[in-house]
């Protein structure tokens, strides 16, 4: 008994398979596969699929369709085997009764027919193939990974195919180990493709242009991105400390929201300009490129000083627009502008902690001076403080209380009860990603 073709699309592994004095060679993963095949005039293709004496023997391979086009406009109703042999007496007595032809017919399968799995696995020594590493993000059409040192060798040729297996990415990056430790920006290395690093990231129905090599961006987040942007009221008034190219603060604002966004990152503060103007969101959203922990002690003083746009009215009907343009009925009046925070967003996981210790006296005279934010505070009013950080606990209890000591060792004050501990992600086998929302205690904002 011949083999079957599957059998025959295995790619050899081992050292230097695919490769060229060290170069990637796509005609070594080119194959040709003879396979069997029954002639028939086209009408009779659809009877020859259908027929359950030939079910087992029908040609089963991913991207191969089952038929194909044979000489002078007959078909060819391709199988799994290459000798005529192989087929069972009741599909060659099938295959009698309805007067098909066997003839050989070859399949060619190219380097373009592979996945890239498949490449890299055939490509790695046996030692590394384990591992391979299979997994990449994408930001706009940027592929980055994150390579162990053991596949360094192999890294541009890594790179080229997964360049060439997705025909969305134009260029492939490799991050590496060190990290600027004032802005949180990963050095990267070009793997393959173009040299063009500013990339354009939609998300939540708005769209964000950055250079990847000088601002953070972190697609994992998407989800929690939107899970926080869902709590806020579109009379918000939102104060996002470490805004980053603007991910909170434009779908914020794209809501309804009014916000005050500030970054230290000269360059996330460049592209979040440019973003706020690129998704119309100018008339409620103020940028700032400042100190996390200075932007906090000004937000209270700068919302007084100067309120945020109001809560546009609702859209009224065609009807009501003409009655409004003709002086038939008064305009709806907008609402007043915003002076009050609702909530505070800190998205700066490795040391957001470390500022919650601007929010001591916040409210007092000593940082408010003359103004009186008493009257717009109550205690059910306090805003809310969404923190993201890292833990080394597990255990969703332990990292309860891990974060919570942490915050009120900053504070200087107990959380209430209704602080929630919300688990985002696992960024490291021993590192856990949380957000911890509480309201800011009236104590602490008005101490002196």
């Amino acid at each position: 008994m011949s083999k079957g073709i599957s059998s025959q699309l295995i790619l050899p592994k081992g050292r230097g398979f695919g490769l060229k004095d060290g170069v990637l060679d796509k005609d070594q993963f080119r194959k040709v596969i003879p396979v069997l095949a029954a002639k028939v005039p086209p009408e009779k293709a659809g009877v020859l699929l259908k027929a359950p004496a030939l079910k087992r023997a029908l040609i089963d391979v991913p991207k191969v369709k089952s038929v194909a086009r044979g000489p002078d406009q007959q078909r060819l109703v391709l199988f799994r085997y290459t000798d005529q042999a192989d087929l069972s007496p009741e599909a060659l007595e099938f295959l009698q009764s309805e007067s098909a032809e066997l003839v050989s017919h070859e399949l060619t399968f190219d380097y373009d027919y592979w996945s890239s799995d498949e490449v890299i696995h055939a490509i790695l020594p046996e030692e590394l193939e384990a591992e391979a590493p299979s997994g990449f993000a994408v930001v706009g059409h940027i592929a980055h990974l994150n390579l162990r040192p053991q596949y360094l060798p192999y890294k541009h040729v890594i790179g080229q195919v997964i360049l060439d297996k997705n025909p969305s990415v134009r260029t492939v990056v490799n991050k590496l180990d060190n990290i600027s430790t004032q802005f949180r920006v990963f050095s990267m290395e070009l793997l393959a493709g173009d040299p063009d690093f500013v990339v354009t990231q939609s998300e939540n129905d708005c769209r964000f242009t950055f250079d990847f090599r000088e601002v953070y961006w972190n697609s994992r987040l998407h989800t929690e991105h939107e899970r926080l942007i869902a709590k806020f009221s579109k009379q918000d008034l939102i104060a996002d400390v470490f805004a980053g190219v603007g991910p909170f603060a434009i779908p914020a604002a794209k809501k309804g929201c009014a916000v005050l966004a500030n970054d230290l990152n000269p360059s996330s503060f460049k592209y979040l300009t440019l973003n706020i103007a690129e998704n119309k969101v100018g008339a409620l959203v103020r940028a700032f490129c400042e100190d996390g922990r200075e932007f906090i002690r000004q937000a209270f003083n700068r919302a007084w000083d100067e309120p945020l746009a109001p809560v546009l009215p609702p859209k009224i009907r065609r009807t009501e627009q003409k009655e409004i343009r003709a002086g038939e009925r008064p305009a709806p009046p907008p609402g007043p502008p915003r002076n009050r925070i609702g909530h505070f967003v800190m998205n700066l996981p490795d040391t957001a902690i470390l500022f919650l210790d601007a929010f001591r006296g916040v409210l007092s005279r000593a940082n408010a001076g003359e103004r009186d934010l008493s009257g717009l505070y109550g205690e059910a009013s306090m805003p809310m403080i969404h923190t993201h950080c890292f833990t080394r606990e597990l255990e969703p209890a332990k990292a309860e209380e891990d974060i919570r000591l942490r915050v009120e060792e900053q504070i200087g004050h107990a959380l209430g009860e209704d602080a929630t501990f919300h688990w985002v992600r696992s960024v490291a086998p021993q590192k856990e990603m949380y957000c911890v929302s509480f309201r800011l205690p009236r104590a602490v904002a008005f101490a002196s």
